[in-house]
């Protein structure tokens, strides 16, 4: 997985989904992590992943509205996050996205919220190039290629030992 370098358009992007984030818990009835979940899938996502959002004059507000529209009002969930948090997240939710090329649903598939949240004391000050790269590596996703070839030879190295053990061929790592 290779990042390419923020630009202009990507960082306004950010600040949208950050705002958005942060309003959401004015604007929302529902528990923080039922707002980012139905934003991830909502069709507005897609439009700020395909980079459509940026041709129009789209606010945070609108935002909310539009997956209201899409997804109905709801009050589920109590629990909200601070609203540095959740601007945090929305913000490295983009970026994540828009670096790597990646739709807002991969992103979320492969971190939820509140993981995201218990790494906001620890991470909010980086730069989100960097916390993004260290969130890839503590969840075993490498951004260099070194690093993923290194980690898919220890995965093919296993395996084979494990096959070579089944067939008889090691004991306990030697050879007969």
């Amino acid at each position: 997985m290779k990042a390419r370098k923020i630009d202009r358009d990507g960082l306004l992007l950010c600040d949208l989904q950050g705002e958005a984030f942060e309003l959401s818990l004015t604007a929302q009835d529902t528990s923080s992590e039922i707002f980012i979940r139905r934003f991830m899938h909502s069709s507005v996502a897609k439009e700020l992943d395909n980079l459509r959002a940026l041709q129009t004059n789209l606010h945070a507000r609108d935002i909310l509205a539009r997956i209201d529209e899409e997804y109905g009002r709801s009050s589920y969930g109590s629990i909200k996050y601070t609203p540095n948090e959740i601007f945090w997240i929305g913000y490295i939710y983009r970026y994540f996205s828009y670096t790597y090329s990646l739709s807002s649903l991969q992103v979320y598939k492969m971190i939820k919220p509140g993981d995201l949240r218990s790494l906001f004391l620890p991470y909010h000050t980086m730069d989100p190039a960097q916390a993004i790269d260290r969130i890839l590596e503590s969840e075993k996703y490498y951004t260099d290629e070194e690093s993923e070839l290194h980690r898919q030879y220890k995965i093919f190295r296993a395996i084979r030992m494990e096959m070579a053990e089944k067939r008889g061929e090691y004991k306990t790592g030697k050879s007969n």
